[in-house]
């Protein structure tokens, strides 16, 4: 009886030595935890605070405010709508439409497990938590695979040109009815926005994402001598990082999608097709609509 009983303790504590044994080398939670521990007036103060304080208030504010704002748009001012039995303009190229639907799948993964995780003691942890940690993990791949190709792709449109402050004071026409024609070229002051956003604030959040990630593997911990931290140091500023730029990109990318899937009637079907309607282009894109016109395209 006693050999059973030493058995059984045996098998439910040994990984808890096996875990002691790794953690025991590990750079944040092994024996370098008590040389951490003064650390933690470097940023464990203002970490903690807006851990518990504001990062919960700031995601909460992001998940409810694109809906409302979008659902007062659509009911006050509607969509706007333009006919699609004109002539059709080639505007993406097959290579860009499938890198987009990669960072669009990867974007409509991160996003809401991010929320997920970050409510994560809300939905009660455990597997499904996990779950959507593992999923966020793998949807960084493949956002990592579309991010530099969009980035070369679009580089020269994206940049800032002529009318975009004055379709930044008019936002675009999108608070009127009006069919006005929009000083915007082929991509308008709001797309370049969100395209800045994603593409630069992406690339930070892979690398914050990485840090959090493989927080004990030693290349990170030596990273953060590098820098002159304490490895608890870098993933306090990781998560802070991470999460501030979370909300925003995730705000952007809701007002994307009520923008081309809501908003204008028909215009996420361009990145299926490649095709804009004609009198969409000559009134939001109108500097490319003249563009094309010089070029003798249309």
């Amino acid at each position: 009886m006693k050999k059973l009983i030493y058995l059984i303790t045996l098998f439910y504590t040994a990984p808890l030595f096996a875990v002691a044994t790794i953690a025991h080398d590990d750079s944040i939670y092994g024996t370098n935890m008590i040389e951490n521990i003064p650390a933690y007036s470097n940023y464990g103060g203002i970490f903690t605070y807006l851990q518990s304080e504001w990062f919960s208030v700031g995601f909460l504010i992001a998940l409810l405010l694109v809906p409302i704002a979008g659902g007062i748009h659509y009911f006050i001012i509607g969509p706007k709508v333009f006919s699609h039995d004109g002539k059709k303009i080639y505007a993406f190229n097959l290579f860009v439409r499938i890198v987009h639907l990669l960072a669009a799948i990867s974007f409509i993964v991160l996003v809401p497990t991010g929320f997920i995780m970050a409510f994560g003691d809300t939905f009660g942890g455990g597997v499904f938590v996990r779950t959507c940690k593992n999923l966020h993990g793998l949807a960084t791949i493949i956002f990592c695979i579309s991010v530099f190709p969009i980035l070369f792709a679009w580089f020269i449109r994206m940049l800032p040109g002529r009318g975009d402050m004055k379709w930044m004071l008019s936002v675009g026409g999108y608070l009127s009815k009006e069919k006005k024609p929009v000083t915007a070229g082929k991509f308008n002051a709001g797309q370049k926005a969100w395209f800045w956003i994603a593409m630069l604030g992406g690339i930070i959040m892979i690398l914050t994402g990485a840090m959090m990630f493989f927080q004990n593997d030693a290349l990170i911990a030596k990273f953060a001598e590098s820098l002159g931290l304490y490895p608890i140091d870098l993933l306090r500023l990781s998560a802070i990082v991470h999460n501030i730029l979370g909300m925003i990109i995730a705000i952007f990318f809701m007002v994307h999608i009520y923008m081309s899937a809501i908003a204008i009637k028909g215009a996420i079907y361009s990145m299926v097709t490649g095709y804009k309607e004609e009198e969409e282009v000559k009134i939001l894109h109108s500097y490319w609509y003249k563009e094309l016109q010089e070029e003798g395209k249309i």
